[in-house]
């Protein structure tokens, strides 16, 4: 059955995800849209790839204005592919899994916003927030409950488009003019989804089927070509990439005379057609991070609807030394803003970034670490159910800064610290512990299972290629395992929190749970299977070795069932942090 439902599933997004649409975005009393734009690929193709020998290190052109026909057309018509389409360089709307459609906007919302379709069908768009790099605002529709190929345009409409006592239009407004319909992108395609300018000028480009491998690393590569275009007046240029691994494509600056531009920006491989892209580069509305203070540990996590475990884990932390968190928020349903919020109040330094693409939590973490080598000298890279500890911590009456401070006392030529994971089963929990992770959860595995890192940022390799669990160092630097701390990683938690995994699995290199392939990973839970349906025995599964270290120091520090009383933390004059009543 499951085969089944993914094989419909696949059906679907075949003939939806090449489908034109017209991408109209209307806020209060004013709307704008985008043209296709001038030109096909193939009258300039053979100036940005010259053969033979290898491209200009630069090349600048100027494409012409007008729309032919023949581009109106495709625009018009569902195409299994893109072989022969024009260079359209920006889209606006993909076609994501679960038939959710995210929409993006310069301009935010004004109240409630919704998606109107074709025909008169609606879904309410949900602000996923304002994207990275330069900051447009993501809104997530789900599709209609018909199975029919979506028809365009999806138009993305503010409260005050229409008055609130009435309902919302039966039917939608006239379609676009042929110039400015635009296709639905399919996250299942090749794509640019995003772009991030670093401080030194560089520009990262991240995409999805440029490289097929996890450990792909290709270097001052120029079969791989970084491409700028401008709207205003048609011009385009060209430049080799440095670097590509992953999902991850680093572009040198855009030239002189578009470096001040609103662009548009993608990638064209082996002097093929360039990528579909949703990636646009501002300089004016790039906001780089201000650095007023270089703090010494930070934290970087990918998450999603995990606001209940979020104040236990970053109070913890915090308590030990690490000194600002950035959590990567993958489209989170649940109170995670009021959660840090809260936490923000209590003086402790928590940020979110919008990061709404599938599978792609290697992306998110090489972002991460290229975008705040700045503002954080070591981060730590680990989920919300991982925590840093050490059984010497529990001779320590209160939680220090120092903690982790002496964990990174290193030379300056090691740049990746090693932590042992020690995986934690359910221990007989069945529910959530209302005391807590820390001191519900007390049975683990006798041996570690893999590690995370403590990672010196700017010991990165340029190409910033990762696995999750540590990243490529630059030559000369090196790493090291501790025996200070290890990490408790509370990985198969009671069954009701488990079997949340099974919805989506964030990683672009580990299998989603359903599918029977690489059985033996260690990311899966061995037995499991593909089902996501409680085995027998789940509540004492993982249990060799009661361990109640962390138990008992979560008890001294923070108080008896403080994990799940959401109490908050505050810092007293030495720096140091101590446990405050909970939040009414």
């Amino acid at each position: 059955m499951p085969s089944r439902r993914r094989r419909n599933r696949k059906r679907l997004l075949t003939c939806v995800g090449a489908a034109s649409v017209g991408a109209l975005l209307f806020f209060g009393a004013h709307s704008s849209s985008i043209g296709l734009g001038g030109g096909t690929w193939s009258q300039h193709q053979d100036q940005l790839f010259r053969s033979p020998g290898p491209p200009p290190p630069e090349t600048l052109m100027a494409m012409p204005r007008q729309t032919s026909e023949a581009d109106l057309s495709f625009a018009r018509r569902l195409l299994p592919n893109r072989h022969h389409s024009p260079p359209q360089l920006r889209e606006d709307a993909v076609l994501l899994p679960d038939r959710e459609v995210l929409v993006l906007s310069a301009d935010p919302a004004v109240g409630n916003a919704m998606c109107v379709f074709q025909g008169g069908a609606s879904s309410p768009a949900r602000a996923l927030g304002r994207l990275p790099g330069p900051g447009r605002h993501a809104y997530l529709c789900p599709l209609p409950g018909s199975e029919q190929p979506l028809q365009p345009p999806p138009l993305l409409l503010s409260s005050s488009s229409y008055s609130s006592s009435a309902a919302p239009p039966a039917t939608a407004p006239a379609p676009a003019p042929a110039a400015d319909f635009h296709k639905l992108l399919n996250w299942n395609d090749s794509l640019v989804f995003d772009s991030a300018p670093l401080p030194g000028g560089d520009l990262l480009l991240f995409a999805k089927g440029t490289n097929s491998r996890q450990g792909v690393i290709k270097t001052a590569t120029s079969n791989i070509q970084c491409i700028y275009s401008r709207d205003s007046d048609g011009t385009v240029a060209s430049s080799p990439a440095t670097t590509s691994a992953q999902q991850v494509i680093r572009c040198p600056p855009p030239p002189a005379p578009l470096s001040s531009s609103n662009l548009h920006v993608t990638v064209a491989l082996n002097g093929q057609e360039p990528l579909p892209s949703l990636a646009t580069y501002d300089p004016q509305n790039t906001a780089l991070p201000v650095t007023r203070e270089r703090k010494s540990i930070c934290a970087c996590t990918m998450v999603r609807n995990v606001a209940k475990f979020l104040p236990e884990w970053v109070r913890y932390h915090a308590a030990v030394g690490v000194e600002k968190f950035f959590l990567y928020d993958n489209a989170s349903e649940d109170d995670l803003a009021g959660q840090v919020s809260s936490l923000n109040s209590a003086g402790i330094d928590v940020s979110t970034v919008a990061w709404p693409w599938t599978k792609t939590q290697e992306a998110g973490l090489s972002h991460c670490a290229a975008t705040n080598q700045p503002s954080c000298e070591w981060m730590a890279f680990m989920d919300v159910d991982e925590f840093i500890f050490s059984p010497n911590w529990n001779e320590v009456e209160k939680p220090s800064k120092s903690l982790l401070d002496s964990v990174v006392s290193v030379d300056p030529e090691v740049g990746q610290i090693f932590l042992p994971c020690y995986d934690f089963g359910p221990s007989g929990q069945t529910a959530h512990p209302q005391e807590g992770v820390c001191q519900g959860y007390t049975c683990r595995l006798m041996r570690p299972e893999r590690h995370k890192s403590l990672v010196r940022l700017g010991a990165v390799a340029d190409s910033l290629a990762n696995s999750v669990h540590h990243f490529t160092l630059k030559p000369g630097f090196q790493k090291m395992w501790t025996t200070l701390v290890r990490i408790n990683h509370y990985k198969y938690q009671a069954w009701t929190e488990f079997k949340s995994k099974f919805k989506r699995r964030v990683s672009a290199y580990v299998a989603d749970w359903t599918d029977p392939v690489n059985l033996q990973s260690h990311d899966r839970a061995p037995g499991l299977g593909v089902d996501p349906v409680e085995p027998v025995g789940w509540a004492e599964s993982f249990c060799e070795l009661k361990d109640y270290t962390m138990k008992k120091l979560s008890e001294k520090w923070f108080g008896i069932g403080s994990g799940g009383r959401g109490a908050t933390t505050e810092f007293n004059s030495n720096g140091d942090i101590a446990p405050s009543p909970s939040l009414p």
